[in-house]
């Protein structure tokens, strides 16, 4: 039952108020003045407060400052007898959701409460997917390898040094890319990721660097590129190796310039974008074999990261095993379940060609097809088809 704080010095107005809400099925507190009510709204736990703008010791503005000032996020609607627009437009500056005229319309305060209620719901579901994404997206080992690799995002993230990730096929590259946009200065901006392998090579330049309409058969509108969407934030072109050798030239004059021309037109765009490449194919080679341009691969490869496979860090494995159970069980709401030690060295001793991404589906495999308690045999059995 949704609880609802009215915060008003006058009586007769609390106790009309409160049994409307009360008829409606909300949990109903009062509170005689704006001093009583900061305090039981920073002891107690409130959907939305209802609030008067003109009280005794505190008024409802200076109520709405000190919450902005203590960054409390309950949906404040003010009430005030004296409505105008001056008032209005201060308390909804200073953060109030809503504000309604004395006598309040009982339509109007009933469709208010809704959506306030459906907006404290949001981001209380915001902050939740906030801290679950945050979990995932840890980097998890203490392993050498990845001890140096996390110093390296640590020292390199605040800056806007260019980045060449290397490692194999789900070794997590596109976590370390994250991880370099998360701590760096853009990271209220866009993280936009390109897959250059997904991507046919007639459409790869279209998709990074966008199209004028009509200058192509199905560009029906012009359509902005992954660099201008990444304006401002971090671009990850992911499997930079497979790109054709004219995108290629295109990338390497954005990176030269700061600029781009969409696909069709003439007009150079100014981009202000950090670019961050991975790739799982050796660089080196592939420029001698004439697939990659040596020039690109400087301009990338101002920072190298290489990010071992699970082979090269078995000693990880514990760590991923409990980080992958406690995530698996709380996505499909199952309890926790025990791996024993003999289960944790039949891990160990799997090649893991797959890397991250295999284990993490072995590890929902297990999950759902153990016991309470995963041994060596059931390790054995259900990774014999892997």
């Amino acid at each position: 039952m949704p609880k609802i704080l009215i915060i008003d010095d006058e009586k007769s107005i609390r106790r009309s108020l409160r049994e409307i809400l009360e008829f409606e099925k909300y949990q109903v507190d009062e509170a005689e003045d704006g001093q009583v009510g900061l305090f039981k709204i920073t002891s107690e736990q409130y959907d939305v407060v209802l609030c008067d703008v003109k009280m005794p010791k505190l008024d409802g503005l200076e109520l709405l400052q000190k919450l902005a000032n203590e960054n409390n996020e309950v949906p404040l609607v003010m009430m005030s007898g004296h409505g105008n627009i001056e008032t209005a437009v201060e308390a909804v500056k200073k953060g109030a959701y809503d504000f309604l005229t004395k006598p309040v319309d009982l339509n109007r305060l009933l469709v208010t409460l809704r959506n306030a209620l459906d907006k404290n719901h949001l981001v209380t579901e915001t902050k939740t997917l906030r801290k679950k994404v945050s979990k995932s997206g840890d980097i998890i080992g203490n392993s050498k390898g990845i001890e140096e690799v996390k110093a390296l995002i640590e020292k390199v993230a605040p800056t806007d040094a260019r980045v060449l990730i290397t490692g194999a096929n789900g070794s997590g590259k596109e976590l370390v890319a994250r991880q370099l946009h998360d701590k760096s200065n853009r990271a209220k901006f866009a993280f936009v990721e390109v897959n250059c392998a997904a991507i046919p090579s007639e459409l790869i330049e279209s998709e990074l660097f966008g199209h004028e309409k009509g200058s192509f058969t199905s560009a029906v509108a012009t359509r902005k590129g992954k660099f201008e969407l990444a304006e401002g934030g971090t671009l990850f072109l992911d499997e930079i190796g497979d790109m054709s050798l004219s995108a290629q030239a295109k990338v390497l004059r954005a990176l030269q310039e700061n600029k781009i021309t969409r696909v069709g037109g003439d007009k150079a765009i100014p981009v202000n974008v950090r670019v961050i490449a991975a790739t799982n194919k050796n660089l080196h080679q592939e420029i001698e074999k004439g697939n990659f341009r040596e020039d690109l691969f400087h301009r990338l490869s101002v920072i190298p990261i290489h990010v071992p496979s699970l082979a090269e860090r078995k000693e990880d494995i514990p760590l991923l095993a409990d980080h992958f159970m406690n995530i698996i069980c709380t996505e499909q709401g199952n309890a926790l379940k025990d791996l024993s030690e003999e289960g944790i060295k039949a891990l160990q001793q799997l090649p893991w060609t797959g890397n991250i991404r295999e284990f993490r589906n072995v590890m929902e495999r297990l999950i759902i097809l153990c016991d309470k308690t995963i041994t060596d045999k059931d390790v054995k059995k259900y990774t014999a088809f892997n």
